[in-house]
């Protein structure tokens, strides 16, 4: 049973991974959170703020601080984290996996428009509508900066920092939220179209629903992949059997 299990936080799942384990008897946990968000929720077991360095850095963090696994429980679309991840895991032999929750799939009478990245969300746009709810997080707004002929309504939990479209309205919020509250924001600014980063789990899955009953297109930001030979798990009780715990 591993005596330091390093987590890479910033999900819901890393919260309630970090409870269980910081509950069990001999077991420490240590939390590591990029600090992009001023105002992390609670998180149980030791919590570091900031990055390690890049791949080399985090290396260093597990041999000095003994670590005996790594979870990796980023966000999905945290790809430099995850690739600094695996290489540092390699480089020092510590156990490693990802716990990546499923992506989203459409169901009846979803109209969804998959694209690969930010840059071709904001290729399709133009001709979807012309008031858009950008669901993406704070950190991309630079690919939608030149379309100066689309409104966007931005929500996001920190004040973001331009580029960003010049047509845009901010609201500060922290979930999750429910359909009603995604309804309502949707029809109070006139939404004509959605787009989301396919982040999965139900926390933020509420805007999908209220999309679905208004009759709105999405733009689905689809994922990117997993670096080459890193092995992942959906949910918590997956990281907590790779650990060899047994469910709390």
């Amino acid at each position: 049973m591993p005596a330091h299990v390093l987590i890479l936080g910033g999900t819901t799942e890393a919260r309630r991974l970090a409870a269980d384990l910081a509950a069990r008897t001999g077991v420490r946990v240590t939390t590591s959170l990029a600090g992009r968000v001023a105002r992390p929720g609670a998180v149980a077991g030791e919590v570091r703020i900031g990055g390690f360095g890049g791949a080399q850095g985090l290396a260093d963090w597990l041999r000095t601080q003994h670590v005996d696994a790594l979870v990796d429980a980023t966000h999905p679309f945290a790809e430099a984290i995850t690739a600094n991840a695996a290489h540092a895991a390699a480089a020092t032999e510590v156990p490693s996996v990802v716990l990546r929750r499923p992506g989203w799939r459409p169901g009846p009478g979803d109209r969804w428009y998959d694209v690969p990245s930010l840059a071709g969300a904001a290729e399709v746009l133009p001709g979807l509508g012309r008031r858009v709810f950008l669901s993406t997080g704070r950190l991309g707004l630079a690919a939608f900066a030149h379309l100066t002929d689309l409104r966007f309504v931005v929500r996001s939990v920190d004040p973001p920092e331009p580029p960003m479209p010049p047509d845009t309205e901010l609201v500060l919020a922290r979930g999750p939220f429910t359909v009603a509250d995604e309804t309502e924001l949707l029809s109070a600014h006139r939404i004509e179209v959605l787009v989301t980063k396919d982040s999965g789990g139900q926390a933020t899955a509420a805007k999908l629903t209220a999309a679905r009953e208004l009759g709105l297109p999405v733009v689905v930001v689809r994922r990117p992949p997993l670096p080459q030979g890193v092995a992942a798990v959906p949910d918590v009780a997956g990281v907590l059997e790779w650990l060899g715990f047994s469910p709390a």
